[in-house]
């Protein structure tokens, strides 16, 4: 009988998207195959605290300290993870906050593999700052541990908007009209951000932080009266501010696609869906905390234009460098011409059994445990590829 991948499951960490990693954890672990998988659950706290399986539980468990009560789960059983988990399960005496990171990665693996059975791979469910920006893909390198997903770069460009966008562009996407400012610039002179922002920009406009996801710190300013705040909200989650033109102007609102993307070095696109949201846009309550916002899959679109969405969604992924999985974002005007925006790419899209990106992809024929196989076989196939590459002259 062949021996079973050990996995490890890597949920919770620094960010504003905390909450919704541990959603997306519990799914995975529900339904990740047990037949080929053992499973070894790692959690961060929002302090940076590595948690040994044992306590990573509490993560899952709905600890009011930890964990919001009030999130919508994407299954009945998402929250409390203690079913999920099975007692005497292997676990991992992770570190805690080093002051180098080789030093935590080298701790990392050597107390795994002290336990005689050391993590073939990582399935990382770090949403956001720390996670998905590639601090933690550089820690995997350093140790030379497989994981799930993009590596350094593609992270950090998949998580930056305004980076993000200059490739993009580079590579000849459409994207709507957009600047970058710095928090400091919008601190030291309000007067002469917005002046700035209104002779580039036409009202509505969206303003985010540049690095983040999950729609945290999200606004949209329909005026100069509702900017300020919009700056404000969005400065407290990073340095760097995007305030991007929004598409339909202030009569109608864009039409919100999405396509899931899967593969390495011959990405794959899924299905074309819509999210048709139950406020004026898809911010983060909507996603999480409230009814109403509808996912509709596929979306009522021509063909031609589901071919041209996910021919985009493709040279996105690769325009980034991004490998195993994306979800690629698009609006669309509402009427007239149709003029399809490419928005922005999710290199660790939400993964609860109603996100977005298991449901295209379940529409497309790969149902979420395989999906969840095929994303851990892509890990392997691309720390074996990478194990191709010679480091040193002699």
């Amino acid at each position: 009988m062949a021996k079973k991948l050990r996995v490890g499951v890597l949920f919770g960490g620094r960010s504003g998207e905390h909450e919704v990693s541990l959603l997306s954890a519990a799914s995975i672990l529900k339904a990740i195959d047990r037949r080929k998988f053992d499973v070894v659950p790692i959690g961060i706290t929002k302090e940076g605290r590595w948690l040994a399986a044992v306590d990573a539980t509490g993560l899952l468990e709905g600890d009011p300290s930890v964990v919001a009560r009030d999130l919508r789960a994407g299954d009945p059983d998402a929250t409390p993870g203690a079913k999920l988990l099975h007692e005497g399960m292997p676990t991992l005496m992770a570190p805690e906050p080093a002051t180098s990171a080789a030093a935590s990665a080298g701790t990392m693996k050597r107390r795994v593999a002290d336990r005689s059975s050391a993590i073939d791979v990582v399935f990382p469910v770090l949403h956001g700052t720390f996670g998905e920006d590639g601090t933690i893909q550089g820690l995997f390198e350093l140790a030379g541990i497989a994981y799930v997903g993009s590596g350094v770069l593609g992270s950090s460009a998949g998580m930056d908007k305004d980076v993000m966008k200059s490739l993009f562009a580079h590579a000849g996407l459409p994207i709507v009209k957009h600047i970058a400012i710095l928090r400091s610039e919008w601190e030291a002179s309000p007067r002469k951000a917005v002046a700035q922002i209104e002779a580039a920009l036409k009202y509505p406009v969206f303003v985010k932080p540049a690095n983040l996801g999950s729609s945290v710190g999200i606004s949209k300013a329909h005026d100069r009266k509702e900017l300020g705040p919009a700056l404000d909200e969005a400065a407290k989650y990073d340095r760097k501010l995007v305030i991007e033109q929004g598409v339909g102007g202030s009569k109608s609102r864009a039409r919100e696609l999405e396509v899931g993307v899967l593969g390495n070095d011959d990405p794959k696109a899924s299905v074309v869906g819509e999210i048709i949201p139950g406020k004026e846009f898809y911010d983060y309550e909507a996603k999480y905390l409230s009814e109403g916002s509808v996912p509709v899959i596929p979306a009522k679109i021509t063909r031609a234009e589901a071919k041209q969405i996910r021919e985009m969604a493709v040279a996105a992924f690769r325009a980034c460098d991004l490998a195993g999985l994306a979800r690629v974002d698009f609006l669309m005007e509402p009427d007239g011409k149709r003029r399809i925006y490419l928005n922005e790419v999710n290199t660790l899209p939400g993964f609860t059994q109603i996100s977005m990106y298991p449901k295209l992809w379940e529409a497309t024929g790969i149902s979420y445990s395989d999906l969840i196989t095929r994303l851990i076989e892509l890990a392997l196939e691309r720390h074996e590829d990478k194990d191709r590459n010679t480091y040193s002259r002699e």
